[in-house]
């Protein structure tokens, strides 16, 4: 008679099903161990003495630097939310060795990375060093590219100008009637809300109305003090161009009549440009906010939301603003509308490592070449040999930026069909070609054709990573330089992932090539 089939024991209850030291509860070559090794490799200064420095009474808390590296390995594997990173430090073995066992709850992890976001962006440079030493970056080619990611906020949150005022003017309306119907309500029965109640005993629906008025009344303020700094930038753009115009002629001898016409047009520009300024100054005390973008920005700062405004600088009826992230903007993605950001990355050709990250809330792409250039140029300490973008981020002006910072720009300049080869070639260049012809016969040139075809293979692969592997599908963070922040997280962890993968490739080469 054939035995019963027999399986390995399974006894639940067993007091013990782990080795006694947590170094054996993963395989040698696991992350975490990698990131416990690296903790030593990182300046966390900035995040340790605050810490340090507070008042050593009361309950213990966590070590600030296995915070750090809870949030970057969470971020590694796209662990993001709180209450998840909490729920692993009880149930998955790695984020226990990595805790040493604790199990910080989730409103500890959420605070610690609100009040540190600042400092935990700065690791990103940092990282970046270390793919360096490892041999990862040579700057040899980098590509550049976008991707909208959402906001956590949804776009029907969203109000435009012309709605805005059209709700002012029915809110006002239903307030004076509500208000004229209590009236005659308490002179009927002057009981029924008290004598000399204040307005936070008005009726509910009153009260309901007068918070929206509010809200409503808030929002287009902000949007009218956002349109008129739009409008400043735009006319000291026009003086400044107005400016170089007329100085060009003067240096040309040109005739002494069209000089003068010029200096005049300067002159008329400053002057709208300065009444511009200080429309959007007056704008933003109305509003309670801080004048955006007014002053001369640095190089590598990224561009301000052109938003839609008229010439006297009041925004126009499509013109919106979100009530739960105002620093958002509706942008279009695949075709879709989304309420999101606009999320930029620079990566060099080597090993994918990305090599300058930044986000802003204007969807086009041209002004964000240079910001991320000098980005790219100040994190690196290194000018990449060639910069590569597609028809998105191409203008005169980013081809010659590039050119005088000594970078080959692969800029392209049209959409060319899918499978369909450029046209080749034919005959000597023509004297009377623009730039953009220039980069355009350039990238049908074999070397261009080869060069820019990389850019597909060097960052959008760094996006599916990104959004498909590790699951960014939307932020957490609220709020334009939040969002920065939580951007730069996760891109140093996709540093740190390649960094552990080619680090770890190289030991398993160096083991078989000793046999």
């Amino acid at each position: 008679m054939q035995k019963p089939k027999t399986f390995r024991p399974w006894v639940p209850g067993q007091a013990s099903l782990l080795p006694a030291s947590p170094s054996e509860w993963l395989s040698a070559d696991h992350q975490v161990y990698f990131l416990l090794d690296l903790v030593d490799e990182l300046d966390l200064s900035a995040i340790v003495i605050p810490a340090q420095a507070k008042d050593s009474r009361g309950e213990k808390g966590f070590d600030p630097r296995m915070m750090t590296l809870l949030l970057l390995y969470a971020y590694c594997i796209g662990v993001v939310s709180s209450r998840r990173i909490e729920r692993s430090c009880y149930e998955d073995l790695a984020f226990r060795v990595l805790t040493g066992n604790q199990q910080p709850d989730h409103s500890r992890i959420s605070e610690f990375r609100r009040r540190n976001l600042e400092v935990l962006s700065e690791l990103f440079v940092q990282i970046l060093r270390l793919c360096q030493t490892a041999g990862m970056v040579s700057l040899g080619h980098v590509a550049l590219d976008g991707t909208k990611v959402q906001a956590n906020a949804s776009k029907h949150k969203a109000m435009r100008n012309e709605r805005m005022l059209k709700a002012e003017a029915q809110l006002e309306k239903e307030i004076k009637e509500l208000m004229r119907r209590a009236e005659l309500l308490d002179a009927q029965e002057d009981g029924k809300y008290g004598k000399g109640k204040l307005g936070s005993d008005l009726p509910e629906e009153l009260r309901r109305r007068q918070d929206r008025l509010e809200k409503i009344r808030q929002a287009r303020q902000a949007l009218e003090a956002e349109a008129a700094a739009a409008a400043a930038r735009d006319r000291a753009k026009q003086a400044g161009a107005a400016e170089a115009a007329a100085a060009d002629a003067a240096a040309s001898d040109a005739d002494a009549s069209e000089q003068q016409k010029l200096r005049d047009k300067a002159v008329k520009a400053q002057e709208k440009a300065e009444a511009a300024k200080d429309l959007a100054i007056e704008k933003a005390k109305e509003a309670g906010l801080e004048p955006q973008g007014l002053e001369p920005q640095a190089a590598d700062a990224m561009p301000h939301r052109g938003l839609a405004h008229r010439a006297d600088g009041s925004p126009t009826a499509a013109a919106q603003r979100n009530f739960t992230d105002p620093g958002s903007h509706i942008m279009k993605s695949d075709g879709n509308l989304l309420q999101g950001y606009n999320c930029q990355a620079a990566v060099d050709g080597d090993h994918q490592v990305i090599v300058a990250m930044g986000v802003s809330n204007q969807s086009p792409d041209p002004e964000h070449l240079v910001p991320m250039l000098e980005r790219t140029i100040a994190n690196t300490a290194q000018i990449p040999r060639t910069f590569i973008a597609d028809v998105g981020y191409w203008s005169e002006e980013n081809a010659t930026a590039c050119e005088k910072r000594g970078v080959d720009p692969h800029i392209a300049t049209g959409r060319q069909p899918h499978g369909k080869p450029p046209p080749p070639i034919h005959g000597p260049i023509p004297k009377d070609l623009d730039a953009k012809g220039w980069m355009a016969r350039k990238l049908r040139k074999k070397e261009g054709r080869e060069i820019y075809a990389r850019r597909k293979t060097i960052v959008e692969p760094v996006f599916g990573q990104t959004k498909e592997a590790r699951g960014l599908r939307r932020f957490l963070l609220r709020g334009l330089q939040k969002v920065n922040g939580e951007w730069l997280l996760w891109g140093m962890t996709h540093n740190i992932n390649k960094l552990w993968r080619h680090l770890k490739k190289q030991r398993l080469q160096e083991a078989m090539a000793m046999g």
